[in-house]
């Protein structure tokens, strides 16, 4: 793959011809006039989602956080690694990516996710610098070095980015989209958990409520990069065979069995209403609605139903839903929105 042109007399305004990836793009920016409506409302919706971490009171947490159990202490400091690192890298990767995406209305979708990812980078910082003392908030900031699980995760992810930088090819490319897919739609997933497991206590209410506004970003992330997935099978079907569509089907898996270990060994059986159990069918149910997303079949057929109701509804900012999945947009709000990234549907459906 070759990066787009910044400069490109030879571009064309003809949006018949446009393509997601190595399309005569002009780089001029017209959101009335573009080729993927998506991207346009997508951009719109994320543009109304912008906050401002340290206007969120955490004064509370920081004298309840000794009151914790040591179980729940320990989950905390180590979700919050895991969440540091990946966001942190995920400023620099979306950039990659977007040197090659040739519809400038996806591109600024893909600098937008940048510039929300920098904003979750600084509200870590700030959850740890307002509730923890230094010593044990450096310790968080090496975890990704010396604790073996979150490093086999991370690299997981980052050897697959990494392996596009190294090698641009179309087939590295497609991975690398799919690693973004499930960072944004597997990866977080049992941590967010963990922090709304909190709020049902009435536990940490500064941080919950600083999680449900990245959780909501991030459901916009994951339907620009399901929607970047879908629209590649759709233009670039050669590269789609069956070889490339299990070897994406693997990845979710992996995606799924890591998240599940991942939840297991910080929750260890002891955060209420977080049973090993529970966890596990959660995350799966998560595997066949993103699947499902870009249509794939489901690798779990035995988990339809969710297992953790209570999740969505308490991570859910207001009533307001937005279906990029369908390329339409039925509300729209400033202060709030959810986006309704679907159920498990029967076959044929």
């Amino acid at each position: 793959m070759q990066v787009k042109k910044l400069f490109n007399p030879d571009g064309t305004r003809e949006i018949s011809r446009q393509r997601l990836v190595g399309g005569p793009t002009t780089n001029l920016l017209e959101f009335n006039h573009c080729k993927y409506a998506w991207g346009e409302a997508l951009y719109r919706k994320m543009r109304g989602f912008f906050w401002i971490p340290d206007e969120i009171p955490l004064g509370d947490d920081k004298r309840q956080f000794p009151t914790l159990t040591a179980h729940e202490q320990d989950a905390y400091q180590r979700v919050l690694s895991f969440l540091i690192f990946l966001d942190s890298i995920q400023i620099d990767n979306i950039g990659v990516l977007a040197e090659y995406i040739t519809a400038p209305e996806v591109t600024a979708c893909l600098k937008a996710q940048a510039f929300f990812e920098t904003i979750h980078a600084q509200s870590y910082d700030y959850l740890l610098t307002s509730v923890v003392d230094q010593v044990t908030r450096d310790a968080v900031y090496s975890m990704w070095r010396d604790d073996p699980h979150l490093m086999k995760r991370n690299r997981f992810i980052t050897d697959l980015y990494e392996a596009f930088i190294n090698d641009p090819t179309e087939e590295n490319f497609i991975r690398s989209c799919m690693a973004d897919f499930l960072l944004e739609g597997i990866y977080f997933y049992s941590g967010f958990a963990f922090f709304y497991s909190l709020g049902r206590q009435d536990k940490m209410g500064g941080t919950v409520s600083m999680i449900r506004l990245i959780q909501r970003d991030e459901n916009t992330h994951l339907a620009l990069f399901t929607n970047i997935m879908r629209t590649l099978m759709d233009e670039k079907p050669e590269y789609f065979d069956s070889g490339m569509k299990r070897e994406l089907l693997d990845m979710v898996k992996t995606a799924v069995d890591h998240e599940i270990s991942w939840g297991k060994y910080v929750t260890r059986n002891q955060i209420l209403g977080l049973s090993d159990t529970i966890i596990e069918r959660y995350i799966k149910y998560l595997g066949n609605t993103r699947c499902q997303a870009i249509g794939f079949e489901m690798p779990y057929p035995e988990i339809r139903e969710h297992p953790m109701e209570w999740v969505e509804s308490f991570s859910s900012m207001n009533s307001t839903k937005t279906d990029f999945f369908e390329r339409k947009v039925t509300n729209y709000q400033k202060t709030g929105g959810n986006l309704n990234l679907g159920r498990l549907r029967p076959p044929g459906q």
